[in-house]
């Protein structure tokens, strides 16, 4: 039997949960932004904008959960100020540490991104902010920000992977597991609101294509996640098996590449279903990751 199943649980319930799937939606949206305004074209910024849109207010809310959930939550900033001397305070060799400068990091560029798509959008009054998202310096804001968006959307899977905890720490790939469900989640979520908000069918079809990709792939990772828990995998399935395989598999990744391939199988609502199934199944395997764990 693994040595984690001797730890004590964090006793982490929904409010680390919705950080964890949040958080994967601002790291996974700004990522597929930066991507979009880097080898993208002029038919591609209305899009890019929706995913700088996202970004912040996913960050920010994120965070909010993070914080709420701590024992003292008036004492979050103890994670980067040295109480004592006021000096930013950064433990290299702590996950949580560096997690918490990584999100700090990522918030601040998804905040300049955000202003900056404002201010092109013609939503500011100084339109000279727009420049944050022109030339060499949104492309480098865009790379930066997009480096700190593919570690929070991983992070978010590392973060339970340190814990010492069943199933959590007896895979080395949880983290990729979550960085793919976080993409092709986010990719979903963008689906969605630019369908309501009239983005392009161009730039539409291009996410849609970019989830069916990726979600092939989350179910390869996800099977070798399984696969890499040797016998603790037992004790997983037999509690959490019948959610995983029917709210994260069929639910969040065999009916939505169903619609996929099948795109006129319920005719104008095909592919806002398909999203709408993504999601539902990338917050399902938050969900039965961190509770099967904390059952334990």
């Amino acid at each position: 039997m693994s040595d984690t199943f001797f730890t004590a649980a964090p006793h982490w319930h929904w409010l680390v949960i919705w950080y964890l799937f949040v958080g994967g939606v601002a790291g996974g949206s700004y990522l597929i932004g930066a991507l979009l305004d880097l080898f993208g074209d002029a038919r591609d910024q209305p899009l890019a904008r929706l995913a700088y849109y996202v970004a912040f207010p996913a960050v920010l809310i994120g965070g909010l959960f993070l914080i709420v959930d701590l024992n003292r939550p008036e004492r979050f900033w103890h994670m980067l100020i040295m109480s004592e001397r006021g000096w930013p305070m950064l433990k290299y060799w702590s996950p949580m540490s560096i997690g918490s400068w990584g999100l700090a990091a990522f918030g601040v560029f998804t905040f300049l991104s955000f202003v900056g798509a404002l201010a092109e959008d013609g939503r500011l009054r100084w339109r000279g902010l727009a420049r944050l998202r022109r030339g060499m310096l949104g492309a480098l804001i865009a790379i930066l920000g997009g480096v700190f968006g593919f570690f929070l959307a991983g992070y978010t899977g590392v973060l339970l992977a340190v814990t010492n905890r069943p199933i959590w720490a007896d895979s080395p790939l949880l983290g990729f597991l979550f960085l793919v469900s976080a993409a092709s989640v986010s990719a979903a979520v963008l689906i969605l609101i630019g369908l309501w908000r009239g983005v392009a069918p161009y730039s539409i079809g291009w996410l849609s294509r970019m989830d069916g990709w990726l979600m092939p792939v989350e179910l390869v990772v996800l099977i070798a996640f399984v696969a890499s828990l040797g016998p603790v995998a037992q004790v997983w399935l037999s509690r959490w098996g019948v959610a995983l395989v029917v709210g994260v598999v069929l639910v969040g990744i065999v009916l939505p590449l169903l619609l996929h391939w099948r795109p006129r199988l319920l005719g104008g609502l095909n592919m806002a279903a398909a999203a709408v199934l993504a999601v539902l199944g990338g917050f399902i395997l938050r969900v039965v990751v961190v509770f099967a764990s904390e059952s334990i």
